[in-house]
């Protein structure tokens, strides 16, 4: 049973950083593309960030570009997302998520739709 669990979230004051990590479980080859989405409360869910599996091409939504970082490490079968200058806005529920296959489609605006998600991690940030 595919699982993937994120953890690092928390509270930061404004002008701060996290890193969230995601370990994933039970996969038995690997995902196409993984990534980062949030939502935060009265929200819509917002792709944040992707890194193809493969080659290791990252994408990231407008709103995080700069400040963010995705990246991976195979060996441990964990996906990363390192949060530099964190703002109020970025106070959302973090979640990761993967999809198999291949093609056009590992960009921040699809991940919300992608089939295997973890439980999110809040994440703060205060003013």
């Amino acid at each position: 049973q595919v699982q993937l669990v994120e953890s690092g979230g928390g509270s930061v004051q404004a002008g701060g950083s996290l890193r969230l990590s995601c370990a994933t479980y039970g996969v038995t080859y690997s995902f196409y593309c993984m990534g980062w989405f949030r939502q935060a409360p009265g929200k819509e869910r917002e792709g944040v960030a992707t890194i193809t599996i493969g080659g290791g091409s990252t994408t990231y939504a407008d709103s995080v570009k700069g400040r963010f970082t995705i990246s991976q490490d195979n060996a441990k079968n964990t996906l990363y997302l390192q949060m530099n200058s964190l703002k109020p806005e970025d106070t959302a529920i973090y979640y990761c998520a993967a999809a198999f296959g291949s093609g056009a489609f590992c960009f921040p605006r699809t991940v919300p739709g992608f089939g295997f998600r973890g439980q999110g991690t809040q994440v703060t940030v205060s003013s």
